[in-house]
C-alpha cells in the first residue's frame, strides 16, 4: 500500500479514514528525508489497519496551520479524523512501529 500525497490542503480521504498516519514534511528536510522510507515500509506493514498520507508542509500551510505544526517531521495518528497521537522529529523503524502499534 503506497503512502497517499495530500495536495492542494485537501484531507477528505484522511478525514473519512477510519485510522490513519499523516506525515507532515518538507523538501529541504533531512530528518524527513530519512524517515520517508520508514513510513512507506510501515505503510506496507499496517496495510488494511491503517491509511497512511503525507502532506509537504511548504505546499500545504493552511494543513500545517490547522494542524499546529511547529517542527517537522511531524508524524500524527488519526482516528475517525481526530489527532490521537502525534509524534516529532527524527525516529528509527522500531520505535515508529511501536509508535504506530501503541495508537491503533
Amino acid at each position: 500500500m503506497a503512502v497517499k500525497v495530500i495536495e492542494n490542503n485537501d484531507t477528505a480521504e484522511l478525514d473519512a479514514a477510519k485510522v490513519a498516519l499523516l506525515d507532515v514534511w518538507a523538501t529541504w528536510c533531512g530528518p524527513c528525508k530519512a524517515i520517508a522510507p520508514i513510513v512507506e515500509e510501515l505503510s506496507e506493514e499496517f496495510a488494511g489497519q491503517v491509511e497512511f498520507f503525507k502532506a509537504d508542509a511548504d505546499e500545504n500551510p493552511e494543513l500545517a496551520k490547522k494542524l499546529r505544526v511547529m517542527s517537522i517531521p511531524n508524524l500524527m495518528i488519526f482516528k475517525e479524523g481526530k489527532v490521537a497521537a502525534r509524534h516529532v522529529g527524527f525516529t528509527d523503524a522500531e520505535e515508529l512501529r511501536n509508535w504506530v502499534k501503541e495508537h491503533i
